[in-house]
């Protein structure tokens, strides 16, 4: 069961508040309560809001459990932008773009005892770390033994003087 809940006409630019929402996104709704709570950006008081909405709509409307719910969707798309006029020099004006975002969580709840199949891409992927991880043997007799210098030696010849 999906619980959606939006936030409409929020007055920030969806690029500042992409910031926050990736922060949270496929998150336990605890652990991402926490991390609003403690994120530094204007974005994270709203959208804590709003999280705090969808668990109570999903508690309250569905009878699920709110320590079993994660973040599965989280999307910050552009709303309307307000436009207003700065004066400038000579008596020309210079235009300014208010942005507004809008703000859709999407939760669901964890199922256990449930693995998703891999699919061929993820299979693929795997070989190729198998085969990435895997070091190339060197022939002893190929390395070269590095030829130790003095130490004194190798302060001389510095250009740089303290």
């Amino acid at each position: 069961m999906k619980v959606k809940a939006e936030l409409k006409y929020l007055r920030i630019a969806p690029r500042k508040t992409r910031l926050v929402a990736d922060l949270i996104k496929r998150k336990k709704t605890e652990e991402a309560q926490v991390i609003l709570d403690f994120a530094v950006k204007k974005g994270a008081r709203p959208i804590l809001k709003l999280l705090n909405s969808a668990i109570a709509s999903a508690k309250n409307n569905f009878q699920m459990d709110p320590d079993n719910l994660y973040i599965s969707k989280i999307t910050v798309n552009e709303g309307p932008k307000y436009k207003r006029w700065r004066p400038r020099a000579r008596g020309s004006a210079f235009p300014i773009q208010k942005k507004t975002s809008h703000i859709t969580i999407i939760l669901e709840e964890i199922v256990k005892g449930k693995k998703a199949k891999k699919t061929k891409k993820e299979e693929v992927k795997e070989e190729i770390k198998e085969a990435v991880s895997e070091k190339p043997k060197f022939k002893p007799e190929l390395e070269k033994p590095k030829p130790k210098v003095e130490k004194g030696l190798r302060r001389i010849f510095r250009r740089k003087s303290f």
